[in-house]
């Protein structure tokens, strides 16, 4: 071993400053992560709705998508496409838990032949709850919660699933002549979804559940006598007026209906902590702002439908409500015997709406007759079949 010194080595120049530079930056990334993030650039989530591009609840996933773009200031940047672009309506739930989408914009009912439980949150009369109160009851009475449940029951865990938007009760449809009667559903084609398609089956009804979007061409061939969708606006959009000029109001197969946003939940569970409580605002803000949306452009297009595309409207009779009702309560009592989530679900609801339906029936006034007062004969009404 030689005992020779080696010489000593000095770092040079350059390379102290690069190692200062290097270290100078790495500093500043991780006193400000911003530059970290801007570095890394805007997380990108493709999405898909249930819906054809023209309806106004297309229209709604995009605003959804809009805010929560905005408010993380372009950090998440989601793009909606519509229906089939890349799968199918129906096959939105497994495309998002498999991660082919990254979310998705739809309802609950369209999963009906996964878990027929699911359809509970936006099928049938919900206990005399409006969507607004079924949302309270998902959010405070435990709905969120028996949802998670019921989605693990199905084998689906990699769905985080938020409910928003309370619709507006939905017309009983669109017929080639006014419905009159309870019987006049007999051996009818109709259109409906959820567990509507239990209820219109039992009125004698040959029910097809077709997505939005070929509704209308279904009719047009005669594939269809009947069917529903769901609100002036996207009724309208959609070219029911071109099939039909007969509308009936009113009807308890879906009074209570809400949308579900999905994330891809391995995704969802990647973003930081401030990003999903800005996505949890979101949803809630969309559920004001879609409200708001839905009463000021359904009014304006029930009024152009009657005006412009010459529809004529109808109440639905009281006797085919209380059909309904009767024939639900059997179907409620069916289900649950059944399939013992369907029956701890309608439980929850039904201890619910118990208390919040009768709170709102005493303590709200009248409308209608506050109508009257300051309209008279000027206000539209829906003729009696």
């Amino acid at each position: 071993m030689s005992d020779t010194k080696q010489p000593e080595q000095k770092p040079s120049r350059r390379k102290f400053l690069a190692a200062a530079v290097t270290g100078g930056i790495g500093a500043a990334a991780a006193g400000f992560p911003m530059i970290a993030k801007a570095q890394a650039g805007p997380i990108s989530m493709r999405w898909q709705s249930t819906w054809p591009a023209k309806d106004i609840f297309h229209e709604y996933a995009l605003d959804f998508a809009k805010k929560v773009n905005d408010m993380t200031g372009g950090d998440l940047k989601i793009e909606v496409l519509p229906a089939g672009s890349v799968v199918p309506a129906f096959g939105l739930l497994e495309a998002v838990s498999k991660g082919t989408l990254d979310g998705g914009h739809g309802v609950l009912g369209y999963h009906y032949g996964k878990q027929n439980a699911l359809a509970l949150w936006n099928s049938g009369p919900a206990f005399g709850m409006d969507a607004n109160m079924l949302l309270s009851w998902h959010k405070y009475g435990g709905g969120a919660e028996l949802l998670a449940k019921l989605y693990a029951s199905i084998g689906i865990t990699t769905v985080q699933s938020f409910l928003y938007g309370p619709m507006a009760t939905q017309p009983l449809g669109w017929f080639k002549k006014p419905i009159t009667k309870p019987e006049d559903f007999k051996g009818l084609k109709f259109r409906t979804n959820g567990l509507a398609i239990d209820l219109f089956t039992a009125m004698g009804a040959a029910v097809n559940a077709l997505p939005g979007g070929e509704i209308v061409p279904a009719m047009d061939r005669g594939l269809l006598d009947a069917a529903e969708f769901n609100n002036a606006s996207s009724d309208r959009l959609l070219g029911f007026a071109d099939v039909s000029k007969v509308c009936m109001l009113q009807s308890y197969h879906q009074s209570a209906e809400t949308f579900e946003i999905m994330f891809n939940k391995p995704k969802y569970d990647a973003l930081p902590a401030k990003m999903k409580a800005i996505i949890s605002g979101a949803v809630e803000a969309a559920s004001a702002d879609m409200s708001w949306k839905a009463i000021d452009r359904y009014s304006k297009d029930y009024i152009e439908l009657q005006t412009k595309d010459k529809v004529k409207f109808y109440k639905t009779p009281d006797a085919v409500l209380q059909k309904q009702l009767t024939l639900w309560s059997e179907i409620m009592a069916k289900k649950s015997a059944e399939n013992p989530l369907f029956k701890e679900i309608a439980a929850s609801q039904a201890a619910f709406a118990e208390r919040a339906v009768k709170w709102d029936q005493d303590t709200y006034v009248s409308r209608r007759m506050a109508v009257s007062h300051f309209f008279g004969a000027k206000k539209a009404a829906p003729k009696k079949a």
